[in-house]
């Protein structure tokens, strides 16, 4: 996927939403902007949502909220989408532009470190009650979080994990910092893991679905 026909793949499929563009356009210059995902995977993201009837959403990592809110434009009015993230900061920012999208009232915040965001939501009862989880955080832990979505996704929903790619380092024998291996040590657990359907999707920095059965 070369630049050119990148921006051909945009001109020709691409349909994001008004407020998306304002959204992403305002985090670009930001130095933490490669952790927002990008059009085409929120546009992906969202057909799935919407292929599935989904209706109640997990989160992991908010930033800025381009996710949240594209993830939230897809759901019925009755829709939910619980977002975790530990930073004010960019909560502050994603609340304006969930005002913006008129969706404030589809998306529950849990503002706190996620691994315990999600051990409270287990001790809710909120098992098996999500259709889709969305994890975009500290790669570290991604193995941690998704057996804490396997809990809370119902079966046949969907446990989407974000950057299995990694711009290519995963695939880079000699990269060896911690996220890297963490990343790969996930690829190769979920490879094996015989409770998924699985598909690694090359789009954008990587986007490993899997379908718990």
């Amino acid at each position: 996927m070369n630049d050119v026909l990148y921006e051909y793949l945009l001109g020709a499929s691409l349909r994001e939403p008004e407020v998306l563009r304002e959204l992403r356009e305002e985090t670009r210059p930001m130095p933490e902007a490669d952790c927002q995902i990008s059009p085409e995977q929120e546009q992906f993201m969202a057909l799935l949502l919407r292929a599935m009837g989904a209706k109640r959403v997990l989160e992991i990592g908010t930033f800025t909220g381009y996710s949240s809110t594209a993830m939230a434009l897809a759901l019925p009015k009755d829709g939910k989408v619980v977002t975790c993230d530990r930073s004010k900061e960019w909560i502050d920012f994603a609340r304006r532009y969930w005002r913006k999208a008129r969706v404030e009232d589809r998306i529950e915040l849990r503002l706190g470190e996620a691994a315990e965001t999600l051990k409270y939501l287990i001790v809710e009862q909120r098992l098996d009650s999500f259709d889709f989880a969305f994890v975009d955080a500290d790669k570290t832990n991604d193995s941690a979080y998704f057996e804490q979505c396997m809990k809370l996704v119902r079966a046949g929903g969907i446990i989407a994990i974000d950057n299995t790619l990694w711009s290519g380092r995963v695939a880079d024998k000699a990269k060896r910092d911690a996220d890297t291996r963490a990343i790969r040590a996930f690829n190769a657990e979920r490879l094996k893991d015989d409770r998924i359907d699985l598909s690694l999707v090359p789009i954008a920095d990587g986007l490993t679905l899997c379908r718990k059965r």
